[in-house]
């Protein structure tokens, strides 16, 4: 069975796409069965894993909606070696048909339940809002990976959050946690960062992934390349970071 996690946050520009595919493709190179979900309509993580968002025969739209399954609609990224169920601007039309059909929550989870004797971990790259398709990746999720950056800013959307996912543990599905925090796009120079680590740290403990995603160039040229930065530059810090924290999750899901 496979292992479902939403890497999910309120905050925009944290992370969210780029954790997704780079720990994707981490988990692909220590040879684990690997499917990308794209929920968000801007499809970065579509693109980000090499596939032309613009030209989808079928896309996880289409699943939401029952008129494909996730086996028809998967494709395979070539660069980074996992499956990916693909997004494009038809995915923002899904909030409105969502919203009149049954178990409307929940069809993310209905889907994936022929597919995951086929995975070892599947991925859900969420919106940066607590929208439907959000709720569907929560309602899917084993767990919540919450990447974030240590700024002032980041610590008060956390708390948002946190209530979001007791509420979605309390309601509708009672198997959500949160597996940990992952402090991402880390400059150790500047200060009030490392006053934000060590508060993130005193509060969460062992919630906080001891691997530390450093801030780094080639991560960031990676997506116009279409490859995660774990294959476009494998001797980079953010690549080797990532790769670090693959083996890191496959410890922390072995302890479960």
């Amino acid at each position: 069975m496979a292992k479902i996690f939403c890497v999910a946050n309120q905050k925009g520009g944290v992370g969210k796409t780029t954790t997704t595919v780079n720990l994707a493709a981490g988990l692909a190179a220590l040879k684990q069965r690997v499917l990308v979900i794209d929920l968000d309509p801007q499809g970065n993580a579509t693109m980000g894993s090499g596939i032309d968002k613009m030209q989808l025969e079928a896309s996880v739209y289409q699943v939401l909606l029952g008129e494909t399954s996730v086996l028809e609609a998967k494709i395979r990224s070539e660069s980074g070696a996992y499956d990916v169920l693909p997004a494009n601007r038809e995915l923002a039309g899904a909030e409105v048909e969502l919203v009149d059909l049954e178990q409307r929550e929940k069809r993310l989870q209905l889907a994936l339940d022929p597919v995951q004797d086929r995975y070892d971990f599947v991925l859900i790259d969420c919106p940066p809002a607590l929208s439907l398709l959000t709720l569907n990746g929560l309602c899917a999720a084993n767990g919540v990976i919450v990447p974030m950056q240590c700024e002032y800013f980041a610590l008060e959307g956390l708390s948002d959050l946190v209530n979001t996912i007791k509420q979605v543990h309390a309601n509708l599905n009672p198997d959500l946690t949160i597996i940990g925090l992952l402090r991402v796009m880390f400059d150790a120079r500047v200060t009030l960062q490392q006053q934000v680590s060590d508060q993130l740290m005193a509060h969460f403990g062992d919630k906080v992934f001891s691997t530390i995603i450093p801030r780094n160039v080639r991560l960031a040229e990676a997506p116009s390349y279409g490859m995660p930065g774990v294959i476009f530059d494998k001797s980079s810090r953010g690549a080797q970071a990532y790769i670090q924290f693959g083996a890191e999750m496959i410890q922390r899901i072995q302890k479960m």
